[in-house]
């Protein structure tokens, strides 16, 4: 399955962003998926999945519950809406997906898509 991750900018801190997962190829509904993030100087990071149904949902701890993950099969995208942001949100974006359950670890992941850079100003 090809990914193509899009809806990045810049934003103030408070603002919302909703990225977008955009697949094609294979049958997206048969894959879990999942976004991480990676900002300059540091490892990329989990930031949510999402199981091939949209049913199960687990996020990073970090995030306080401003962001939420979901999918629509029929439409073959993913989603992340990002609200309460803050600098340190800032990061290139990855959405990922794999043939079995969603985890954290982004190694375990197949298909990625080619990142959309967010950039939350103080």
């Amino acid at each position: 399955v090809q990914l193509q991750a899009f809806g990045g900018g810049l934003v103030q801190a408070g603002g919302s962003l909703r990225l977008s997962c955009a697949a094609s190829g294979r049958t997206f509904g048969r894959f879990s998926m999942g976004w991480f993030r990676q900002a300059p100087g540091k490892e990329r990071e989990f930031v949510a999945h999402i199981s091939w149904n949209g049913m199960i949902t687990y996020y990073a701890d970090s995030l306080e519950g401003r962001f939420t993950i979901s999918r629509d099969n029929a439409k073959n995208t993913g989603y992340l809406q990002m609200n309460t942001l803050k600098p340190e949100d800032t990061a290139v974006y990855y959405c990922a997906a794999r043939p079995r359950a969603g985890v954290r670890d982004w190694e375990l992941y197949t298909y990625w898509g080619q990142g959309t850079q967010v950039t939350v100003s103080s």
